[in-house]
């Protein structure tokens, strides 16, 4: 009890904190408002109104961002010497001829996959900017493609290569038992995992930040971590669902503790960061966060979207979802060709030989999903430069504060 008491109580003391350091004379009020005015002067500092200024800014946030780092591996100077010679020793072994070859390309191939679908899942949820929705974009096709051929092979023993990079039915028969589910889950199994072990590790940002503004008493000026500090101020008199929702998943987290991350992690869930932010600001341990994390968004999680991709791609929903799209009064048998036309260019793929001949190009609904893809990896690769300007542009107004505080 006295624990949970100095928790609560640690707001009400850093807002003491800043009126001291502000001073006396300092308003409380025309600080937040100048706050408030500086934010909303970053947010301005976006590709489409402000380039220049923008590319500058971004260009000399990477410059200060690949110091920081430079330094950091440094210090582990140690620990990059024998990574360093881990990786010496993995190359002359791939480039010295011998019996071991067939293994080492093995491992390759498998270290490249899974290294693609970790970082696709890092990608989706670390939060540079707007993140890059890579399980609709990637998996999630992926997964549909796996099913539609297995159910049209009867098999899962795709050859490899070109498998994963193309599928092509095997030349053996089917049984005549057809596929399961299991089989086509455990197909899928490798990538999906990958792809929710990366969602995990780029969970791990929120938890460092506040777990150190917490052990070192710094005020970190981010926006979620303010508004998680204003929801514990405000917690007695919340009234809306959003907060309501938010305060659910801090008293989850911070009472049921493993569990609670652990049910928090295995749904679909966009309020996770605050769960983060929640661990390192009550000091979670790591392995306690980042275990329940793994565990919640590689297995459980990962195994329900599989479970909901599959079904929805099975043979027989596929074909009625085909069927309902024809019975749209006037524009249905319009729409329903591309369809038809599509599963049909599909199934010719997966049965294409060596040798046979290039099948038929793919209609207007492929070029369709390749430019969407594109138009989103490019505004993906756009918001990350408006996040890093934004950065620089937050650096620049800290270092005028604190010459201000000095003066």
């Amino acid at each position: 009890m006295a624990e949970n008491g100095a928790d609560c109580e640690l707001p009400q003391r850093r807002v003491g904190s800043k009126d001291q350091q502000n001073g006396s004379s300092a308003d409380p009020s025309s600080i937040s408002e100048r706050k408030r005015r500086d934010r909303e002067e970053r947010l301005t500092l976006v590709l489409w109104r402000k380039p220049i200024l923008t590319l500058q800014y971004f260009l000399l946030e990477a410059l200060i961002t690949l110091k920081e780092w430079t330094w950091r591996l440094w210090q582990r100077r140690g620990t990059v010497f024998a990574v360093l010679v881990v990786v010496a020793f993995f190359t002359a072994a791939y480039y010295v001829e011998g019996t071991h070859q067939k293994y080492v390309q093995y491992l390759e191939r498998k270290f490249l996959w899974c290294a693609y679908w970790v970082g696709l899942g890092i990608l989706s949820s670390v939060g540079l900017g707007t993140g890059l929705h890579t399980f609709l974009l990637y998996l999630g096709p992926h997964i549909a493609s796996v099913t539609l051929a297995a159910y049209e092979c009867g098999s899962v023993n795709f050859p490899e290569p070109p498998y994963p990079d193309e599928i092509i039915c095997p030349e053996e028969e089917a049984l005549g038992g057809g596929i399961s589910l299991w089989t086509i889950i455990s197909k899928v199994r490798l990538e999906a995992c990958m792809w929710g072990a990366g969602t995990a590790i780029g969970e791990l940002p929120p938890y460092f930040m506040a777990r150190a503004a917490r052990l070192s008493g710094a005020e970190p000026d981010d926006e979620d971590y303010e508004e998680f500090e204003e929801m514990l101020e405000q917690a007695e008199t919340a009234q809306d669902f959003a907060t309501r929702a938010k305060l659910a998943i801090q008293n989850m987290v911070q009472r049921v503790g493993f569990f609670g991350i652990l049910a928090c992690a295995s749904i679909p869930n966009p309020l996770f960061d605050l769960a983060g932010i929640t661990c390192g600001h009550f000091l979670v341990p790591f392995w306690t966060f980042f275990g329940a994390t793994l565990i919640g968004k590689a297995i459980v999680k990962m195994h329900i979207q599989k479970l909901f991709v599959i079904i929805t791609f099975s043979k027989h929903i596929v074909e009625q979802m085909v069927s309902l799209i024809g019975a749209f009064p006037v524009v249905g048998t319009s729409l329903q060709k591309p369809f038809r036309d599509y599963l049909e260019a599909q199934r010719a793929k997966l049965h294409h030989r060596s040798g046979e001949g290039t099948p038929a190009g793919e209609n207007w609904l492929s070029w369709v999903f390749e430019k969407v893809v594109i138009i989103m990896v490019c505004y993906f690769i756009c918001s990350i430069v408006n996040s890093m300007a934004q950065s620089y542009a937050k650096r620049t107004q800290q270092k005028k504060y604190a010459e201000e505080k000095t003066q």
